[in-house]
């Protein structure tokens, strides 16, 4: 069996393929390009195309296709064949730099949000030369943006970049001003952390609403649940730890650095974290890791549900997006030092993100606003919607220091003592660490939780790059205006007003508790966004409008589109979700239960026949709830039914989405409630799906 040093990266065109197969004129060329973000030389797209090709079909390749992430969520490729016919019959494989750079998939097939209609069909990908190439299933799959024929962004990558570009050229500027001239790139990167759950799959094939929607609309709480906090980093089961080995060989091959795997809170999930890597090449990672997930599950015999909330009553799934910005020389920009107080260049850094989430809360929430997450969002297991920053106590003792113009007293690391002599001592962090945090500070980078476990990171990183770009800018414009000798004083300055200002923002307590999210509203006025239709308003208004067209990193029109694309997906998921539980409900629930209650009725009867005294109390009393529950099962699916009539009447989408939200989320819930205690008095052998206690506990 080959080593993981031997397998790492072998189905990828990356640094070590390129050097070694282009002619080193043009690795270097190529190498300008993805380092400093230099325009390419289409001049070398021939000779990179015939080594990829070579390359591509020594490793089994057939096939090419450009590789991009439409607005669906997904990644999206058509495959073409590298054959080329020849007179005689038979073929040659070629592919052209052309082929390479540039491919014309159809642009009105996918969401647009009003940029495309059917008639405009013509889009195009281009090549993102920044993430390498790679190889999936026979097919050379090439990483690229996608546009619509007007130069529109259509996909996630496009404005990704272009927030990559705007935060590098506003973190230049203020390295520039504290003399770090060496500095010539600057990166954001991201490691973001992969939950999921794993279900047998002939069960998951017997559950309508997952097939259709990816999580369970009814459903009864099991005898067990998390409760015992036993399956928490616990001992990982051979099924799963299968699953798990061969997920990371199938991983380390696409050259995605999995470091990281155990299992998570609930029964059945699990975590995976990868290395930290550049934003851009994270994004594509973390899409490739959702697929493959998928296809190695389903070589064991399972499912990998990638739903913010599969299952109701214990923990729903997350992706932390730890984020941090690097410079091309190795340093990392939120590395507070040894001295963080007397780090001036960190604590403007810090104090740029601070103020760019406290005046873009609004954007946060936005980023991560899905109705899957909208069922996590607040519960014993992510972050409020309230946002607010987590910095822990020795920075916020800094930040108070330099508030109220004190000195600060710099606490030295102590020793951890555990109480047990033969066991290593080691310092003890100055922070602890707030799972209840939405955004919290994690020593040298800050960890965004919000995010759910189906979502690109694309938009909350687009999201994370632009607003302290702003920030940034804003602070650059003032210094670079302010002369040499006065340059530290008017620092100082800058910082401590920005503190003051946006220490709203900074709450290091618990996050779950009533009394903060009455104190960050009422008193910090904080945003409390609780669902996406009270979020995506936001996304489109003049100040959003103007912080992403002045930093080109959104047009108007594309921002337009991306909020009718949020609303359409809340609306069409609340819809799929509404109509399966018609058709569960009217097909197989209702049926069972009344086919139950003829049962109790005929053991009434029956054994009323024999003994006229018997005691029927049990087959009596369950009748009469089931008959209860069977009537108001009954009622509940014709209001869920007549919501889902009534919602088609109304005009805007905005609208459609308060009123899913509202109303037709409001039934499916009354109808849920009812079934779910109909299937606790239900003899299982009657019961029409497999529960929870199926779900949970048999893999």
């Amino acid at each position: 069996m080959a080593s993981v040093p031997e397998i790492y990266g072998t189905l990828v065109f990356n640094d070590k393929t390129m050097r070694s197969r282009l002619p080193k004129d043009t690795y270097k060329k190529l190498r300008k390009t993805i380092d400093d973000g230099k325009h390419l030389d289409l001049s070398i797209a021939n000779e990179v195309a015939h080594a990829m090709k070579e390359w591509a079909i020594e490793n089994g390749a057939t096939h090419f296709t450009h590789w991009f992430q439409p607005m669906t969520g997904i990644t999206a490729e058509k495959h073409d064949s590298f054959i080329s016919p020849r007179d005689d019959g038979t073929v040659i494989m070629e592919f052209s730099g052309k082929e390479l750079v540039r491919g014309e998939p159809d642009a009105s097939s996918f969401p647009s949000g009003g940029l495309r209609a059917t008639f405009e069909a013509r889009g195009y990908t281009a090549w993102d030369p920044t993430s390498y190439a790679f190889i999936k299933d026979g097919s050379l799959c090439i990483p690229t943006a996608f546009c619509s024929y007007g130069g529109e962004a259509l996909d996630k990558k496009t404005p990704l970049l272009r927030s990559m570009e705007v935060i590098n050229k506003q973190a230049l500027r203020i390295l520039k001003l504290f003399g770090c001239n060496d500095v010539k790139m600057i990166k954001t990167t991201v490691g973001p952390e992969q939950e999921y759950f794993l279900i047998d799959k002939e069960l998951y094939e017997k559950r309508k609403d997952l097939i259709f929607t990816g999580r369970t609309l009814f459903g009864a709480k099991p005898p067990k649940g998390q409760e015992m906090e036993d399956h928490y980093f616990g001992s990982i089961k051979p099924r799963v730890s299968a699953f798990m080995a061969d997920l990371d060989n199938e991983l380390w091959k696409l050259g995605i650095p999995s470091k990281t795997k155990h299992n998570e809170v609930a029964p059945s999930q699990h975590e995976m974290a990868p290395i930290f890597t550049t934003t851009n090449i994270a994004t594509d990672h973390n899409q490739l890791t959702m697929e493959v997930m998928k296809k190695v599950a389903e070589k064991h015999g399972l499912v990998c549900l990638l739903h913010e909330k599969p299952f109701a009553g214990v923990n729903g799934s997350g992706k932390h997006n730890n984020w941090s910005l690097s410079t091309n020389t190795g340093v990392n920009l939120l590395e507070p030092g040894d001295t963080p107080y007397e780090n001036a260049q960190f604590l403007l850094f810090l104090t740029a993100v601070i103020k760019a989430i406290h005046e873009h809360q609004d954007l946060m929430r936005i980023s991560v606003a899905t109705a899957g997450n909208d069922h996590r969002l607040g519960a014993n297991e992510a972050p409020p919607a309230v946002v607010s920053i987590f910095l822990g106590d020795e920075l916020t003792a800094i930040i108070d220091a330099i508030k109220n113009g004190t000195a600060y007293d710099q606490q030295e690391k102590v020793p951890m003592k555990i109480g047990v002599h033969i066991l290593p001592r080691f310092p003890k962090d100055n922070t602890d660490r707030n799972r209840t945090s939405p955004f919290a500070f994690t020593g040298n980078k800050f960890e965004f939780r919000m995010l759910g476990s189906s979502a690109s990171v694309a938009t909350p990183n687009i999201i994370l790059n632009t607003i302290v770009a702003e920030a940034l800018r804003e602070f650059a414009d003032e210094l670079e205006a302010v002369p040499a000798e006065e340059f530290n004083t008017h620092l100082h300055e800058l910082i401590k007003s920005n503190l003051i200002a946006h220490e709203n923002i900074i709450f290091n307590g618990n996050g779950y508790d009533d009394e903060w999210i009455k104190e960050a509203t009422e008193k910090r006025g904080l945003l409390n966004l609780k669902t996406t239709p009270d979020a995506l308003p936001y996304f489109v208004s003049d100040k959003n409008i103007k912080l992403f067209t002045d930093l080109k990193v959104f047009t108007e029109a594309e921002m337009h589109s991306r909020y009718e694309i949020l609303l359409e997906n809340y609306c069409k998921t609340i819809n799929i979700e509404a109509l399966t539980m018609l058709d569960m409900a009217n097909k197989d629930i209702l049926p069972t239960i009344s086919a139950y209650c003829k049962s109790l009725s005929e053991t009434i009867a029956s054994k009323k026949s024999v003994l006229a005294d018997c005691n029927c109390e049990y087959e009596e009393k369950t009748l009469r709830h089931l008959s209860a529950l069977l009537a108001s099962a009954f009622e509940n699916t014709n209001a869920l039914d007549k919501s889902l009539l009534e919602v088609k009447e109304i005009g805007s989408l905005q609208a459609q989405a308060d009123y899913y939200k509202d109303k037709v989320f409001a039934c499916m819930q009354q109808l849920r409630a009812t079934v779910d205690e109909a299937e606790t008095i239900t003899a299982k052998s009657y019961w029409p799906y497999p529960s929870y206690s199926d779900l949970l506990f048999h893999v």
